[in-house]
């Protein structure tokens, strides 16, 4: 079956296409029945079943004669450092660290806070978690002490498990007193603490309340798995960028398996048995559903990578992990490649390594441009796949389906909705608008599986934040439009749709033709106010490493290239070169940062942001160009 076949099928019965993808899972009792709608429009799946999600991931290939196979390489250039571990390793680890929490007393329904950087120990701990039925929130490694604390008494964990520090190139990142801080300005305190001592740094534990990660588990029983509903909290994970109360996406147990097992193949197109690998970290969403959860529960091996694009040691970093470990399918965010592609732009560092295992590059985390696509695509030449997704769907919304059918790509669109989501382009009133017409993307209730069935403790929010706007429907918060053949193009956050002078215009759309030029490595388009036109375009450009042509040279070119790709109605003239652009660490540009400091308003720096000291470069360069942030 096609593409188009497999989403009629869907379509046609909903019921029956996510039962049959439910057997995939190993279930202590099969649900009844998918779908579960009493509670319209907060929805539930497969909420009779019993299940558990580590017996998914790890117990039931070692019964199935997967044991010896490799679950984890962690890969850490930081560190020098690489290992394997075994399925049969795995289950064993996980089910020690299982018991010495259970012999503390944390069972089915307590909440647990992990807070490490990314070795194989965050996955054990994630998984433990889920083997005895217990929720687990991962935040960040090395966030504040103040964005822990406030996470901290949101979920009211009974442990936190932490390690000692992370690493960066060239720096130590002490957790311990960021852990002991937030412990303190916290009002709610956990039993105790298990701390994974790295040996980069010893970290000092608190007599009676912190325990070795070794010592703690000396002597105690494995633990068993511990069943849970279909409906039972898998975890809660704080979306990033939050100010103010966090908002905790729930994720419920047997959605999260049907589709995330689902997705492994028709998605990816692995085989149970491959090398996949997810660039990108524990604390997001990518990390907990294709480096710890996906991968296992399909079979896979998948890649603990504590490591940066560039400089850990040198651009070809991601090319040497692929060749090195065999990788078939590679995932991750459009900015990495955009800073491999910025100090590599000719791909030499792709010449000295053996690629051939590599079968395809998925894209995800912000728009991919399309010149990072084509760049990614003659180097590597692989399908270079964009696919659209978020923290609360927790898996694709849209996608080139490698393992179900090859599409065209379109530059520039994440291709067409999978099976479960149907997504329409709607206008202000809430009305489907005809292809082409740019609105807020919004997808059809009910939600797949595997997506958030709610907010932690926060029904009310989470009904009004998604579900109010456009009643029937969850708002995504992008704008966007779907064409004659039903791709998706995502154009922008709903809040980057700028008014210019009565023309409503996409700042994807600029940012696009912005990146088209040879010397641009990376941009972004905000828009500030002006009081003739409402607002006004403005560009930041990086360019490529080794450049040497004068700026105002580039700037008048790019200003031309968008009257000319976009018209004169854009009314684009402004363009700043700065060395960087704020981030958050998973590497979403903050536009919205950007636009309120070009509008001298005051702002929160969001937790997430990668080194807030670049803020201040940001308001320089628009000082110099008579922004009201000079004051």
């Amino acid at each position: 079956m096609g593409y188009s076949q497999v989403y009629d099928a869907w379509k046609q019965d909903p019921e029956k296409f996510w039962m049959d993808a439910a057997q995939g899972i190993d279930w202590v009792t099969p649900p009844s029945k998918a779908l579960f709608d009493e509670r319209a429009p907060l929805y539930e799946w497969f909420k009779d079943g019993q299940v558990n999600a580590c017996y998914n991931a790890v117990d039931r290939h070692v019964e199935n004669g997967r044991g010896e196979q490799t679950a984890l390489i962690y890969d850490s250039p930081i560190t020098h450092t690489k290992r394997e571990i075994s399925y049969v390793e795995l289950r064993n680890r996980v089910a020690n660290l299982a018991g010495a929490l259970r012999a503390k007393g944390v069972e089915k329904g307590d909440r647990v806070v992990i807070y490490m950087p990314m070795i194989p120990e965050a996955i054990e701990a994630m998984l433990a978690c889920a083997r005895l039925g217990a929720v687990h929130s991962v935040v960040f490694g090395g966030f504040a002490s103040n964005e822990l604390a406030v996470r901290i008494d949101d979920a009211k964990p009974k442990a936190i498990i932490a390690a000692s520090c992370g690493l960066e190139p060239g720096r130590v990142v002490h957790y311990k007193p960021l852990l002991d801080g937030a412990i303190d300005l916290a009002t709610h305190k956990p039993d105790f603490c298990v701390i994974f001592q790295r040996e980069q740094e010893v970290a000092e534990l608190v007599e009676g309340r912190d325990f070795n990660w070794h010592g703690f588990q000396y002597g105690v029983e494995p633990a068993e798995c511990v069943p849970v509903s279909g409906d039972h909290p898998a975890y809660i994970l704080y979306t990033s960028g939050t100010t103010g109360a966090p908002k905790g996406v729930i994720r419920s147990t047997g959605g999260h398996l049907v589709a995330l097992n689902w997705s492994m193949k028709n998605v990816y197109n692995v085989d149970p048995g491959a090398v996949f690998w997810a660039a990108s970290d524990v604390g997001w969403v990518v990390g907990h559903s294709y480096i710890c959860y996906g991968p296992l529960i399909h079979g896979n091996t998948s890649i603990v990578f504590e490591g940066k694009p560039i400089g850990t040691p040198d651009a070809g970093t991601f090319w040497r992990v692929i060749s090195e470990h065999n990788v078939k399918s590679f995932f991750t965010a459009p900015t990495a490649f955009r800073a491999v592609k910025r100090e590599d732009p000719n791909g030499d560092f792709v010449k000295k390594y053996d690629m051939s295992s590599l079968k395809a590059v998925y894209l995800a985390g912000e728009r991919a441009d399309p010149d990072t696509i084509v760049w990614a695509q003659e180097k590597l030449n692989v399908p270079v796949i964009d696919h659209w997704w978020q923290t609360e769907t927790g898996w694709a919304i849209a996608a080139n389906p490698l393992g179900i059918e090859e599409l065209p790509v379109k530059l520039g669109s994440p291709s067409v909705a999978l099976p479960g989501y149907q997504v329409e382009a709607l206008d202000e009133g809430g009305h489907p608008l005809p292809a082409g017409e740019l609105g807020a993307i919004a997808i059809k209730l009910p939600l797949p599986p595997g997506t958030l069935p709610n907010l932690w403790n926060a029904e009310e929010r989470f009904v009004k934040s998604y579900l109010s706007h456009f009643p029937g429907y969850y708002e995504t918060g992008d704008a966007g439009y779907i064409d004659e053949d039903g791709y998706v193009y995502i154009m922008a956050r709903t809040d980057d749709v700028i008014n210019v002078a009565g023309h409503r215009l996409s700042t994807g759309a600029m940012e696009e033709v912005l990146a088209s030029h040879p010397d641009v490595a990376e941009c972004a388009v905000i828009g500030p106010k002006d009081s003739l036109k409402g607002q006004v375009p403005l560009g930041f450009v990086c360019l490529n490493a080794g450049l040497e042509r004068p700026h105002d040279e580039i700037k008048a070119e790019i200003v031309k290239l968008v009257r000319e790709k976009i018209g004169p109605v854009a009314a684009f003239k402004l363009v700043l070169v700065v060395d960087r652009l704020p981030k958050t660490r998973s590497g979403k540009i903050l536009r919205g940062t950007m636009v309120k400091i070009a509008d001298g308003e005051d702002f929160k720096a969001p937790a997430t942001i990668d080194d807030p000291a670049i803020l201040d470069e940001i308001r320089e360069a628009l000082g110099e160009i008579g922004f009201p942030s000079a004051a």
